[in-house]
Parts: C-alpha cells; structure tokens; sequence
C-alpha cells in the first residue's frame, strides 16, 4: 500500500493485530522517506526509544490528544525538505572528508557508501554541516528541525542524534569523529577527526 499511495505521513500504532508496529516500521522505512508518527499504549522508555531507532520521526502515548497530534503534523509539514533552489549554489552538495550530503537528492555518503537516515536525522545532519564548528543550542536546533517552539519530550532529538552517530560510525559518547556534544548546551559538526 505504501508503494502504491506513497504517503507523505503515516501514523503507525505499535500494537497491530498481525505483525508488530516496530517491523512495521522498520519496513516503511526501507520503502518510504514518509514522515512516521508512532502511535503507542506502551509507556516504557524503552519502547518509545526503540521506535525513534528504528526510524520514527516522532511519537505519541495514547490516550493522546487529536488537537496535539494535528499539531505535530503541522510542525512536521513546515520542517523545510530541500533548500530554496532559487538561492545560486545554495543545492550543493556538503562535504566533509569522505562524508557527502547531498541535498538535492536527500543522499549521504560516507566512504562512497550510503548511509540510510531518517528524514529528521538527514534534516539535523544538514542543519549542523551548514555551519562546521558552530555550537547549535539543543533548543534551536529542535526549533529549526521542527519548525516550531514547541519540542515535545527533550529527549526526542537526543534519540535522533544518537542514531545518527551510530550510522556515522561514532563511538565516543561525547563525540566522536563528526558530531561533538558541548554539555548543557549543544551540538555541533566538527568534521573528521582521529577517533
């Protein structure tokens, strides 16, 4: 169905009667560059942290409010998708050692291998290698990701950057070759460095 309809947005529940929500996930991901809310009675940490692992862009405990959840989509449908192509050089492709992000076709490369990211951490990924070195507060980048003031669980964007790191290859909890954590501030993109 995702195939055929190719949705700009799913909400997905965890607890579906056949097959469960996070393999559900998990395969939209492999089809779809879709936004995915994921819809959840479960309350542990844990099951939350793995939907966002596995390529949610954000998620919701039921009972849950359907004014919250239009809301979300609204922030989601503002988050900018590709620079303004009237801006002259504005599409070029960012790169840093052998890692390439390409905004134009919303690929990375790292190593001449491409890294499969979910939208929100392709979105962050470009935000922070626009400006190399620049020590993005937690609050502004969730603001320019989301496109709204309101973040939602503070740990959300936390998740995503953690994600992202594993797929970079860093190991460093603080950071390591690309993504350094600033403590109580930020984040930031520093490039290759020597793990």
């Amino acid at each position: 169905m995702a195939d055929r309809l190719r949705p700009d947005l799913v909400t997905l529940d965890l607890t579906l009667p056949d097959i469960d929500g996070i393999e559900v996930c998990r395969q939209l991901r492999a089809r779809t560059s879709a936004y995915l809310i994921m819809l959840t009675g479960r309350d542990e940490e844990t099951d939350r942290l793995t939907g966002l692992e596995v390529g949610a862009d954000d998620y919701m405990i039921k009972p849950f409010s359907p004014r919250e959840l239009r809301a979300r989509v609204g922030a989601m449908f503002r988050r900018p998708r590709l620079a303004d192509p009237d801006e002259p050089g504005e599409l070029a492709p960012l790169r840093s050692g052998d890692l390439v992000l390409d905004r134009e076709r919303r690929e990375v490369t790292l190593g001449g291998v491409p890294l499969s990211l979910t939208r929100t951490e392709f979105d962050i990924l470009a935000m922070i290698m626009s400006r190399p070195g620049r020590v993005w507060e937690r609050e502004t980048l969730g603001r320019q990701i989301w496109q709204t003031d309101w973040l939602g669980d503070a740990h959300v964007l936390d998740v995503h950057i953690a994600n992202l790191r594993r797929k970079l290859g860093d190991r460093a909890k603080g950071g390591g070759r690309w993504v350094r954590t600033v403590r109580g501030v930020g984040y930031s993109f520093e490039g290759p460095r020597e793990s």
